[in-house]
């Protein structure tokens, strides 16, 4: 036979093999069991020697006449599925199902709607309200802002029991009666009140800053009623013990100070070590009224210490 003869039909009948049946070690071994023994003795009957067999059962390269080699797509660990499922009989691997994130619903009504209204219909600042513990479009934007503004979360219009505790502390705080227990004089103090965990600044007998909320010190750590002076500032400052940075630092007494709060003020598990957390935006506040030797009065206890 002569030699073009043998070899294109072996190379072509190895090329239709491939074709047909893929990159497969499948397709390609079964055209190799077939054709495998005829082709040394075609060689030999041709006078020549038949080359040597391939190290390995995927060739790199294999001619097929020019056209390109067919490729098979790589399977996902997700269409590996089970004989008999949807989606191996389609041939098509499932997605999974989708997850659902649960959804805080903006102005619903709460438990304490009636006494969040009542108090910032008090405090007559965030907006007008109705006071008949009915949820309206008008109470869910009060409730909003003064929420927003106390670092309360999720701000979303429902008077829950965190707002309405925060509510109680701030109309309280306002009150003559409370700023009376402070002492303030005529020079500038920062009134610390531990009970009812606000804090607020007077200048000549004003209430300049605040009320404010703030988170004192808990148990063990109680922040003591007394009065001081601001004796160090510092816009951060390293706290050695607890090694934590302590924003907007005013310290007043021993290693208690001023800052911004390193956690949820609102959660009353927690507390300082004897220092008066502050929000971030109140801090900043306090950082610009007060100075080195500011006067500061904390007052009452906080319950729990």
């Amino acid at each position: 036979m002569p030699e073009f003869n043998l070899r294109a039909a072996a190379l072509s009948v190895a090329a239709v093999g491939a074709l047909a049946f893929g990159s497969t070690a499948y397709g390609l071994d079964a055209v190799g069991s077939v054709f495998g023994a005829a082709l040394p003795s075609a060689y030999a009957a041709a006078g020549e020697a038949s080359p040597e067999p391939s190290t390995s059962r995927r060739p790199a390269t294999l001619s097929t006449g020019g056209l390109p080699r067919p490729t098979v797509p790589a399977t996902t660990t997700s269409e590996r599925l089970a004989p008999g499922s949807t989606a191996a009989a389609s041939g098509r691997a499932s997605s999974p199902p989708p997850t659902k994130t649960p959804m805080v619903v903006d102005c619903a009504r709460d438990t304490y709607q009636r006494d969040v209204e009542a108090v910032l219909a008090t405090i007559a600042t965030y907006g007008a309200v109705t006071v008949d513990g009915a949820q309206s479009a008008g109470d869910c934007a009060a409730i909003k802002k003064f929420q927003h503004r106390f670092g309360i979360s999720p701000a979303s219009g429902q008077a829950d029991l965190t707002t309405a505790d925060v509510a109680r502390r701030i109309a309280a705080s306002l009150t003559a009666t409370e700023q009376a227990k402070c002492g303030a004089g005529a020079a500038l103090t920062a009134c610390v009140n531990l009970t009812l965990q606000t804090v607020w600044v007077v200048r000549d007998g004003a209430v300049v800053f605040g009320p404010t909320v703030t988170r004192t010190g808990f148990r063990g750590h109680a922040t003591p009623a007394g009065t001081y002076k601001i004796n160090k500032r510092d816009l951060k400052e390293w706290s050695d013990p607890y090694e934590v940075w302590l924003p907007y630092w005013q310290r007043f007494h021993g290693g208690m100070g001023f800052h911004e709060t390193t956690t949820y003020i609102h959660n009353g598990t927690l507390g300082s070590h004897g220092c008066v957390n502050l929000l971030r935006a109140d801090a900043v506040q306090l950082w610009e009224l007060l100075k080195l030797g500011s006067t500061v009065r904390t007052f009452g206890h906080r319950a729990g210490t």
